[in-house]
């Protein structure tokens, strides 16, 4: 995946390229996303791979660029209400960012929709792996298409009953018809017509998998056993099928704010104040101070509002710190400021931007109202949306560090609340984590 921003007046683009994995499947993804400190030079590496492999496969598909204006990405934010409860787009409708595709299939953007009609079976995969969520995304396919939706599924899944859990979209004849979970329940409920877009809601949540297509409930398993996490994958098989509105919220998050910060350790020796107001809104003013989690967490799922009223106010959330040095730690970047009123350039990496690995690619959040951010981090592979929007997606391929300013660290570590200097003035009024199992 290679991007790169090209400012042109109001006509603000960024271009992203399909990350593809192929000539094995079973790669993981931290050997397929680029850290931002290479990204340029691999997406050269990988586009001459691409074009090597293209020339000796019998069906030939190249990897295609695609574009996105700051007011496509604007517009395809999601309402506060919304993110608020931690749904995010895992499609932007523009671009194929945070996906990748393990196979030779002509996966595309078209038409606000991720489409495939020809070439091997594959899976069209998150770069992010999901434990506990619901996913609600709307597909379309021909009578005889054989797709299906993959949930904690690996790369390259050889065995339904282990590897994944495969939501079928199948023609009746088939023995694990629409809606059926392949391998483990089989359903016979779904009468959708070719010519309709369907809506498709699965939670998956512990041992308990519920699917639903257009509000029909198709069938419930309840001791679906593992996998207990993985990627959410779109499978090509035969036949066309699209995807659109592809939407995911993490479940059982746990707020870890209270009146009495409870679980957090304050610095008193530091400027500044945090406080908590009447609302149970954590208020950070001035200082450079921090607000330090008494648990560590090493994978896990968060999810915060923010609100800065000041586009040049400075805060942060560190994960993965070391307990009781001063921020040493990874930081997710809280900051509006943009330059030249040109969203795609972050003056300080940007809200949900991986300070020091890798710039927002885009500024979503906005002063003087609340805005989202769900982190997830996950071994050496970090993602963050803002309102809906993926901004970020990194792997942190350094060398292994006790300190993350110095290399990786996949150890856990405290949360930490930053107050950068004396004119920060934020508000958090959520910060929710859940480890990942």
């Amino acid at each position: 995946m290679n991007c790169h921003l090209v400012s042109a007046g109001f006509a603000h683009r960024i271009a992203i390229v399909l990350l593809i994995v192929w000539g094995g499947c079973a790669r993981k993804p931290d050997s397929a996303v680029p850290d931002s400190d290479r990204r340029a030079d691999q997406g050269k590496d990988q586009a001459s791979e691409v074009e090597a492999e293209v020339a000796e496969a019998p069906f030939a598909f190249e990897a295609e660029v695609y574009e996105a204006s700051a007011d496509d990405l604007l517009a395809a934010r999601l309402p506060i209400a919304q993110t608020s409860e931690g749904w995010v787009r895992l499609f932007d409708g523009h671009t194929m960012f945070g996906w990748m595709l393990a196979g030779k299939a002509n996966w595309r953007v078209e038409d606000g929709a991720l489409t495939a009609d020809r070439g091997e079976s594959c899976l069209l995969s998150t770069t992010t792996k999901w434990a506990d969520f619901e996913l609600e995304l709307e597909f379309q396919s021909e009578a005889e298409t054989n797709s299906g939706v993959f949930l904690r599924s690996v790369l390259d899944p050889t065995d339904p009953k282990t590897d994944c859990f495969e939501i079928n979209i199948a023609p009746p004849d088939n023995p694990f018809p629409s809606g059926s979970i392949v391998g483990r329940t089989k359903c016979d409920r779904y009468e959708g017509s070719a010519e309709n877009w369907h809506t498709m809601n699965l939670v998956c949540d512990g041992d308990n998998l519920t699917v639903k297509i257009d509000e029909t409930l198709m069938c419930e398993n309840t001791d679906a056993g593992s996998p207990r996490t993985g990627h959410i994958g779109l499978q090509f098989r035969s036949g066309a099928v699209r995807f659109r509105n592809i939407r995911v919220r993490p479940v059982g998050l746990e707020d870890l704010l209270d009146a009495d910060l409870s679980r957090w350790k304050r610095y008193d020796d530091m400027p500044g104040e945090f406080s908590v107001n009447d609302e149970l809104e954590l208020i950070v003013d001035g200082g450079n101070q921090q607000l330090e989690s008494k648990d560590s967490y090493g994978d896990f799922t968060l999810l915060t509002d923010y609100k800065m009223d000041d586009p040049l106010s400075n805060s942060g959330l560190f994960f993965r710190a070391i307990p009781g040095d001063v921020m040493m730690g990874y930081e997710c970047q809280v900051n509006n400021a943009i330059v030249d009123g040109n969203p795609l350039q972050p003056a300080d990496c940007g809200p949900g931007g991986i300070f020091r690995r890798q710039d927002a690619r885009i500024v979503v959040g906005e002063p003087g109202r609340w805005n989202s951010i769900l982190l997830k981090a996950d071994g050496t592979h970090m993602a963050t949306w803002v309102n809906g929007i993926q901004v970020t997606d990194v792997i942190d391929d350094r060398p292994a560090d006790e300190n993350p300013r110095r290399g990786a660290r996949i150890k856990p570590g405290t949360l930490i609340v930053q107050g950068h200097d004396e004119t920060t003035h934020a508000a958090y009024r959520k910060i929710a984590v859940k480890p990942s199992p």
